[in-house]
């Protein structure tokens, strides 16, 4: 996922998974024998649902390099009328952007192998169609590189560092609906079901490498 003289942007909401990221580049940094640099980047919409400054004293504490990148598109709006949909689309549009005009070569996000179980069986669910996260993908004709360096690791992996960081009651952006979304009701589901079969998340993610091609439906014909 990275390569020798990589600049990442690492997009840190606040939340556990993406401020562990930092500190998981950090070691890997130390240990490597590729060469490369990482920065922090946060998206702040200014609304009052949370201010970025506790944010900003980490960084600077643990002797990390950040961004904050202000977007102003609904300056002065309800954070409560914004839907996740709009949030997340427009949080990357910010990140794509910035990332261009900053000179970073990829960027890379928290995402572990509980977010792209749920993607998923979120797909499935609500888009009828058979597709995930996958660790490493270009876009835009590769101008755009996104890394996920956690995609392989759960996601009590990441909250048992994050409690080890104490990292854990640092407080995220995030948007308003996002404890009663569609997401969250999948990663519920998905737990319940796991309570009785440990394998449950871990079977669907390998699911995607172990496709029996022979008892798939053929798509119709037009």
């Amino acid at each position: 996922m990275i390569a020798e003289g990589d600049r990442l942007a690492v997009a840190v909401s606040g939340g556990k998974d993406s401020l562990s990221l930092m500190h998981v580049l950090r070691h890997r940094q130390r240990v490597s024998p590729v060469r490369f640099e990482f920065a922090a980047v946060h998206v702040d919409f200014e609304f009052e649902d949370f201010n970025p400054q506790q944010l900003i004293r980490y960084f600077q504490e643990q002797g990390f390099s950040y961004h904050v990148e202000k977007v102003e598109l609904l300056k002065g709006g309800r954070w409560e009328d914004i839907d996740c949909f709009w949030w997340s689309r427009n949080r990357r549009k910010a990140l794509f952007q910035m990332a261009d005009r900053e000179g970073f070569t990829k960027i890379a996000f928290g995402h572990h192998l509980d977010d792209i179980v749920e993607t998923i069986v979120l797909n499935q669910f609500y888009r009828g169609e058979i597709g995930a996260m996958k660790p490493m993908v270009e876009l835009f004709g590769g101008k755009v590189v996104i890394i996920r360096p956690l995609a392989y690791v759960r996601e009590r992996e990441m909250v048992r560092l994050a409690r080890e960081l104490g990292i854990d009651t640092m407080g995220q952006s995030k948007c308003a609906n996002d404890d009663t979304s569609h997401r969250m009701r999948i990663k519920k589901m998905l737990q319940e079901f796991e309570s009785s079969n440990p394998m449950v998340v871990t079977n669907i993610f390998r699911s995607l490498k172990n496709i029996k091609s022979d008892y798939l439906v053929e798509p119709a014909k037009t």
